[in-house]
């Protein structure tokens, strides 16, 4: 739903009702993961996609006709020799889509919902997809951290959902859950859909320099939550990065002390050092490689700047094992001569990394295109 709140809350603000579809499930190769939306705006309108335009057609008529009515409905999507081009879904995945109304009266929860996400505080929506009771489907919980509201039906269901989904949440996991009727956990019969909205990933970018620019605006385009620092006041500042969350002026090292003893930091936080100036770069890769848990630490320069930055950073009484941490030069091997093409091909990297993407052409390989 991320994808599609701003649209979504401005059609339940103005007291409309939209046809909101969402990828519950997912089967073999599927183009878009559980979680992608879809939403028809009272105006025809659509925003979003669950599958990157196979079944838009028929899911479109689907959320249009939801919206009229009301009546929340599950749909299975897949290939057959029957419905392969009919429905269009012709990669060879199949995707359950639930399709509910959202308006002021079917879900009061959303600005709850918006707010959280707006403000980084972790969220997660509970949504029942499946019930004998149609009555019940298309029912929500919505659950913070210590904090929930809303109900699937039940109170002994409550109880159950809301634990598991905290579960979820912690975890920043969305997924199918599936109880008995009335929440019996080893029962058939109730599923729910649980999406989380944990806060967004950090990305620091050191070193306030045009390619940080760049690599800032690709940053915030994956999602991530930039913040551009550097020492010198002058280059950080925020006209210069109008894509980055945050611009900070301060030693590059001693800032990510501070966000580190602050717990401001986690495993799913990018690393990007670009100054290549071994007075900024020795003493912030000194805390960044010591963490065991950043998902990825690369550095800028050149063979000559990486060899003598390993060097300075041996004589700090960094090991191999902390070394070895370190992506220099970063980047994968496009080519790339501007800032802008840099940054995609650091984006890249970073993509690699995160799904255990090989960085070589799709058409060269075999097997799976979609990694889990």
């Amino acid at each position: 739903m991320r994808d599609v709140l701003d649209d979504l809350v401005a059609v339940w603000r103005a007291g409309g009702s939209a046809g909101l579809a969402t990828v519950v499930r997912t089967f073999h190769s599927a183009p878009r993961p559980a979680g992608a939306s879809m939403m028809v705006a009272p105006d025809g309108s659509v925003h979003g996609s669950v599958s990157g335009g196979c079944v838009e057609g028929t899911v479109y008529e689907v959320a249009t006709e939801v919206s009229a009515n009301g009546i929340p409905v599950l749909e299975r999507y897949g290939v057959s020799d029957d419905d392969a081009f009919a429905v269009g879904l012709t990669c060879g995945g199949t995707l359950d889509v639930f399709v509910e109304s959202v308006s002021q009266s079917t879900f009061p929860e959303l600005e709850t919902v918006a707010e959280a996400i707006a403000t980084d505080r972790p969220i997660a929506v509970a949504t029942v997809v499946r019930h004998r009771d149609v009555e019940r489907v298309g029912m929500h919980i919505v659950l913070g951290e210590t904090d929930s509201s809303g109900s699937t039906g039940s109170p002994r269901c409550d109880a159950a959902v809301v634990d598991d989904a905290r579960g979820l949440l912690a975890s920043g996991r969305s997924a199918m859950l599936t109880y008995g009727p009335d929440g019996e956990r080893l029962g058939d019969g109730m599923d729910v859909f649980v999406s989380t909205y944990a806060p967004r990933p950090r990305m620091l970018v050191f070193g306030a320099i045009d390619f940080a620019a760049a690599v800032a605006e690709q940053g915030t385009f994956l999602g991530y939550r930039v913040t551009v620092c550097d020492a010198r006041g002058v280059f950080a500042t925020s006209q210069r990065f109008p894509s980055a969350a945050d611009v900070v002026v301060d030693w590059p090292h001693r800032y990510l002390a501070e966000q580190l003893a602050a717990g401001a930091l986690d495993d799913r936080t990018i690393v990007c050092v670009l100054t290549h100036d071994p007075k900024f770069d020795v003493p912030l890769l000194d805390i960044a490689l010591r963490q065991e848990h950043f998902a990825f630490v690369g550095a800028m320069g050149s063979r000559r700047t990486h060899e003598d930055r390993v060097a300075r950073l041996k004589e700090a009484g960094l090991t191999d094992v902390e070394l070895a941490r370190m992506s220099s030069p970063i980047g994968l091997d496009l080519g790339a001569r501007t800032p802008q093409e840099t940054a995609v091909s650091i984006a890249a990297e970073i993509v690699a990394r995160r799904w255990g993407g090989s960085g070589e052409p799709l058409a060269g390989q075999q097997g799976r295109i979609h990694h889990d």
